[in-house]
C-alpha cells in the first residue's frame, strides 16, 4: 500500500540532499510536504524532527516521514521520543529495505553529509517499496508498543527477559 503523503524535514546539513529527494519523490508520484528548513542557514534540527514526527504519529498508515541532518543521528534520536514513531537511520539500501520489512519504520533518517545522492535515492526507494512482513516481527513491535505505553507514563519498562541458554 502506497502512503498518501511523505512529510520531509531537514536542518542546514540536510538541505542539499533534501532538495534532490523531494524532486525524486514528486517525479515518482508521491505527495510531499516539506516542513523545512528551506536554506543552508544554521538551524536547530529538533524543531524539524518534532514537526515531522508529530505529523506521522497523528496520521499512522497515511503518512511517512523523512528527516535529514548532517549525520541523521540527532533527527533519529528526537523522532523516536514520540509515541508511535519508529525512526531508523539508514546508510545503505539494505538497511532501508530491512527496516521497512522487519520494523515497519515510519520515519527514515538520513545523513546529508554521510551518503551520496544516488545512495540516498536507493535507500528511499528501498524503504518505500518494501512491504512490512509482519508475522514473527509483530512480536517485536508489540514489545516496542509495550515499552512506549509504560515509558510514556511515570514508570520505566523492564522487560521480562526469558532464560535463554
Amino acid at each position: 500500500m502506497k502512503v498518501k503523503k511523505i512529510i520531509i524535514g531537514n536542518d542546514h546539513g540536510g538541505y542539499d540532499l533534501k532538495k534532490v529527494i523531494v524532486k525524486h519523490l514528486e517525479q515518482t508520484g508521491y505527495t510531499v510536504e516539506d516542513v523545512g528548513s528551506h536554506s543552508d542557514a544554521i538551524v536547530r534540527y529538533p524543531y524539524y524532527a518534532a514537526s515531522v514526527a508529530r505529523a506521522v504519529a497523528q496520521n499512522p498508515g497515511d503518512y511517512k516521514g523523512i528527516l535529514i541532518c548532517s549525520t541523521g543521528i540527532g533527527m533519529c534520536i528526537l523522532a523516536n521520543k514520540f509515541r508511535g514513531i519508529r525512526a531508523a537511520l539508514c546508510n545503505t539500501s539494505y538497511q532501508g529495505k530491512m527496516t521497512s520489512a522487519h520494523n515497519n519504520s515510519n520515519i527514515l533518517c538520513l545523513g546529508g553529509r554521510c551518503i551520496g545522492t544516488f545512495e540516498a535515492i536507493d535507500i528511499v526507494d528501498a524503504w518505500l517499496n518494501t512491504p512490512y512482513k509482519g508475522g514473527r516481527h509483530d512480536i517485536s513491535l508489540r514489545l516496542i508498543k509495550n515499552a512506549e505505553d509504560t515509558n510514556f507514563s511515570d514508570e520505566q519498562w523492564h522487560p521480562d527477559i526469558p532464560d535463554i541458554q
